[in-house]
């Protein structure tokens, strides 16, 4: 595997960089992922909005006041401004979802960027392998494809850290779309349940 790093040509450091920095930010945010669903707790949910339900908000802000559910967190936070609730819940989530998008964008840059630099590995490869034809190697064709084929190494190891990002940028984001829909589906109960 070093060895076919290193017929790889310069570009493969880059490469190399690209898949620890992809790996680093997959299992921070996998590790967070695990941590929140942890920190779940339905049951305070649902008692905190039995009580709005019952007309008492300051009893829902003391129940949920020390929690680690980001629904909670979150509605909680809301409840402190009631008359503005809907505009209290939107800032209050959207804090909560920017938790859950960090690192998002950078895995998605490594997506773009590795198959890239593998591109041009392998177009800097075919430049010295096309380089020989001019030169004394012309009557050895077989130093010539073996150079080729070298610089196409670039090209799949950019490919695979791209689909390697790929799978958890993917799952992290439908986790992310997951959080959305729980804030917005307790916004709208707590919503409804104002207006009685």
């Amino acid at each position: 595997m070093i060895e076919l790093f290193y017929k790889g040509g310069p570009i493969m450091w880059p490469i190399l960089c690209a898949s620890v920095v992809a790996l680093t930010v997959a299992l921070e945010r996998l590790a967070f992922a695990v941590s929140e669903a942890a920190r779940r707790n339905r049951p305070q949910l649902s008692e905190v909005l039995s009580l709005v339900g019952q007309g008492d908000v300051s009893g829902a802000r003391k129940t949920g006041a020390v929690t680690g559910d980001f629904v909670v967190r979150a509605l909680v936070a809301a409840l402190a401004h009631e008359k503005a609730f809907p505009e209290a819940m939107l800032h209050a989530a959207n804090q909560e979802l920017r938790r859950y998008s960090r690192g998002l964008a950078v895995l998605d840059t490594i997506i773009t960027l590795a198959p890239l630099l593998g591109l041009l590995g392998t177009v800097t490869g075919m430049i010295n392998s096309f380089g020989m034809l001019g030169g004394a190697e012309l009557g050895a064709p077989a130093a010539i494809t073996g150079g080729i084929a070298e610089a196409l190494i670039a090209t799949a190891f950019g490919l695979l850290v791209a689909i390697t990002a790929l799978l958890p940028f993917n799952y992290l984001g439908a986790l992310e779309e997951k959080a959305r829909l729980a804030l917005q589906d307790a916004a709208s109960e707590v919503e409804l349940l104002l207006k009685k």
